[in-house]
């Protein structure tokens, strides 16, 4: 169906395809994301699970008039390729280049900018509303995996949409994962419908025999549904007062469009239950589909990701210690939101599974849940990536520090991630931790500190929150027995200026002093280690010695350490300071590197700005 030639996009050839045609564009869409990803990374076994309930979304609806809302929007390249930016499939994720999620200003068939879990009937409901109150006529739907179900916003937005009775399409695509296997009641309660055998059995023999009598098979509906709700009951969506359609086959085309236009034709909310698999067409994929839910480059021949080096990640690094302080005191306990492996718990679960909590996607009640773990005495560690951990804010501030209770927040993805582009940029946690009463704050140079750090985080009887990026360890030294994990740290010599450097800012800020010193130029570069409580002493130490600081932070610029020092040195005899952070923006998408050098937060940019301040430049 590809051809030569770069077609504006293949929504209208969807919709004269035959049934056959149709089977082989999907075999066509799979080589071609497989092709695509294995060269730029991205997600993978996500889309390929999604091919068919894609084409039969635009076989049956009309984009962009009618309004298609992904819940968090990594499974949206096929999407993307049939509306027209297959020919941009090669800048997927890269810097300046088409996103791997779905966004308004990329094509007006992205109906919702999405990247976070559990939002899609929310949004797609109030499209709806305003639909009908604009007396316009166009379909709402949301397409939603089964893993963003746990997420309590999902349910909020499923009972007011049940309970308006507004005409509107949810697609639950169940596909039994969310990044890794998807757990809970619900999760139990989807299995029962999807391997219900005895339906499964009927419907698949009457559709068999009656294949060939098409009138029969229509007339026998009514009765093959009867018989579904007799044998699986359907409970919770239909109490909801959604009109429940499924389990389908979410690889079945044809299937999934009869489904879906008679969902189209009713006039209240409709559910529709569809059943794929993750990785479907690409084997090391389907047998591993957390493996491959988002990858780098890889070879497909070989099927192994490629990655050439050996140093640990800061989430292994912080798993692996986390093991070792909980062989020591019974007391400690992880808690993960449906990220055990990607957030280095996968160590913990499996050597002391009684004291591993997955939650699911619901950051909230992880914090909650937590917060009751501490009030009886557990030791409780929360890993959360930063861009997550923000929607469980109010749980951090009324349920953890009000209570000045001791729960551990692992900060994962702390500061600049790279290709996810916005929606996965973890730049607000530091302003909103810090504004946080009874809250201590670190961030480690590298995995020996992000060791230090969370044996001291666990001595304390506090909150207290450890951010580290998404990068491999850079062992930059200097960490001795008797040094406090929690005060600031010169690194080499010291010089005329100072520069104060958070976190992964430590290391490009060390290479920054080395670029300086070949110009003349002597640098002081302290590794600051802990940004909340304000380290008043050390502040008051360097107040006669430097007369110019340049603070240096993988982070928006509100409410951090730069803003944090320059109130405290606000009178007029003060150091002179200037701050280096991220604009005050949503950062795009891009390889971190490319980042840094764009906005002048690498080794380089941070030696130019010093020399303009020190010329009174900057």
């Amino acid at each position: 169906m590809f051809s030569d030639e770069i077609k504006d996009n293949y929504i209208n050839d969807i919709k004269r395809m035959s049934e056959k045609e149709l089977e082989l564009f999907a075999v066509e869409l799979r080589e071609f994301i497989i092709s695509s990803v294995s060269k730029t990374g991205g997600h993978l076994a996500s889309n390929l699970g999604v091919v068919e309930l894609t084409i039969a979304l635009h076989k049956v609806f009309d984009s962009p008039d009618d309004k298609i809302v992904f819940d968090v929007g990594h499974q949206s390249y096929v999407h993307k390729i049939i509306t027209g930016r297959k020919a941009e499939f090669d800048s997927l994720r890269q810097l300046d280049g088409i996103s791997g999620f779905p966004k308004r200003s990329e094509s007006p068939h992205d109906a919702y900018d999405s990247g976070h879990s559990s939002t899609s009937v929310s949004a797609a409901l109030g499209y709806a509303v305003a639909r009908d109150l604009r007396n316009e006529k166009y379909s709402c739907i949301a397409v939603i995996g089964d893993g963003a179900l746990t997420g309590g916003v999902s349910f909020e937005a499923l009972n007011a949409a049940g309970s308006s009775r507004t005409p509107l399409i949810v697609i639950l695509n169940d596909n039994q994962m969310s990044i890794e296997g998807s757990i809970g009641g619900l999760a139990e309660h989807l299995h029962n419908l999807r391997t219900s055998a005895s339906y499964l059995r009927f419907k698949k023999g009457l559709k068999d025999t009656l294949g060939n009598f098409p009138k029969i098979y229509k007339l026998l509906r009514n009765t093959r549904d009867l018989i579904k709700h007799a044998i699986i009951p359907t409970g919770i969506f239909e109490e909801l007062g959604f009109k429940y359609f499924g389990p389908i086959d979410g690889h079945d085309i044809k299937e999934m469009c009869e489904v879906f236009e008679v969902a189209k034709g009713l006039n209240r909310p409709v559910l529709v239950h569809v059943v794929t698999k993750k990785g479907k067409g690409f084997v090391p994929a389907e047998k591993n589909p957390a493996k491959y839910h988002g990858v780098g480059s890889f070879d497909p021949a070989e099927a192994g990701i490629r990655d050439s080096e050996d140093r640990s990640s800061y989430s292994d690094i912080f798993g692996r210690k986390l093991v070792s302080l909980a062989r020591e005191n019974p007391n400690v306990a992880a808690v993960s939101a449906a990220m055990v492996g990607a957030t280095g718990l996968s160590y913990m679960q499996k050597e002391f599974p009684e004291r591993s909590f997955d939650v699911g996607i619901a950051e909230q009640h992880a914090v909650s849940f937590a917060a009751g773990l501490a009030l009886n005495g557990m030791r409780p560690v929360v890993a959360i990536y930063s861009t997550f951990l923000q929607r469980a804010y109010d749980q951090i501030v009324t349920e953890v520090a009000l209570q000045k209770l001791p729960v551990v927040f692992a900060i994962d993805r702390a500061g600049i991630t790279g290709r996810d582009g916005e929606t996965h940029q973890g730049m607000f946690d530091i302003s909103y931790l810090n504004s946080i009463p009874n809250m201590t704050l670190l961030a480690p140079k590298d995995g020996a500190e992000l060791e230090a750090m969370l044996e001291y985080a666990l001595s304390l009887d506090s909150p207290v929150a450890i951010r580290y990026p998404r990068d491999k360890d850079h062992d930059l030294g200097g960490l001795g027995s008797s040094v406090k994990i929690s005060e600031a740290e010169l690194l080499g010599t010291d010089g005329s200026f100072a520069i104060l450097a958070l976190g992964s800012m430590v290391r490009e800020a060390a290479a920054a002093k080395h670029i300086l010193e070949e110009k003349g130029i002597e640098a002081a570069v302290y590794n600051m280690r802990r940004l909340k409580p304000l380290q008043k002493e050390f502040l008051d130490s360097i107040r006669d010695r430097y007369d110019k600081i340049v603070c240096v932070e993988d982070a928006c610029p509100c409410g951090g350490l730069g803003e944090s020092v320059s109130r405290y040195f606000s009178e007029a005899d003060a150091p002179k300071i200037s701050v280096m952070a991220w604009p005050d923006k949503f950062i795009e998408h891009g390889a971190i590197s490319e980042l840094r050098q764009r906005y002048g937060l690498d080794a380089a940019g941070i030696a130019k700005h010093c020399e303009d301040f020190l010329e009174k430049k900057a």
